[in-house]
């Protein structure tokens, strides 16, 4: 069990109360990600931009979801995976999306497919993804700044799901019905 500390609004240190509330009014609550990572404001501020920036990517709300879940099930994250199922599912992504994702089976079709072992290449190889990696990435419809946003996805969800783990986060009660176990 972690000693970490969820931060509420009024807990939080000074400079992390903003963007608490900023966690509030963009989802009706302060998820206890963001109570903990709270603790340093720059974190925060880092995950809630990086957030924005990925948010904002040139994929669509199924490749967001397939490059977000893709990350926390290969890091078996338990409080990131029922989140993401829950914002996937506030998103209007398909279930067989989500569910694929969850049980590690195929995708729904070949260009999410190569998104999802793309992904899983950049993860498992940190980053040295081969030639032969990128040419299927590419012919399944993908462009390097495709590559570059899977790395901007990875970077937010290093920061939560390694946060997680040394914290064992909570689910918040929104996305307790989609735990999630490996």
């Amino acid at each position: 069990m972690s000693t970490l500390k969820i931060h509420t609004i009024e807990s939080a240190p000074e400079k992390s109360k903003a963007l608490l509330e900023k966690s509030l009014k963009a989802y009706g609550m302060v998820p206890n990600l963001h109570g903990v990572l709270a603790e340093s404001p720059s974190i925060l501020e880092g995950y809630q931009v990086l957030h924005e920036l990925f948010v904002n990517s040139s994929f669509n709300n199924d490749e967001l979801t397939v490059v977000w879940q893709t990350i926390n099930v290969e890091h078996e994250c338990h409080y990131c995976v029922p989140a993401h199922t829950g914002i996937a599912h506030s998103m209007k992504v398909d279930a067989a999306i989500t569910d694929a994702l969850r049980n590690r089976t195929a995708m729904p079709n070949d260009k999410l497919q190569a998104l999802h072992v793309f992904t899983l290449a950049m993860v498992r190889d940190r980053g040295y993804v081969s030639t032969a990696d990128l040419d299927a990435f590419y012919a399944a419809g993908y462009e390097q700044k495709h590559v570059l946003e899977v790395i901007l996805g990875l970077s937010q969800k290093v920061i939560s799901n390694y946060v997680n783990h040394v914290a064992a986060t909570p689910v918040d009660p929104a996305f307790a019905q989609f735990a999630w176990k490996k």
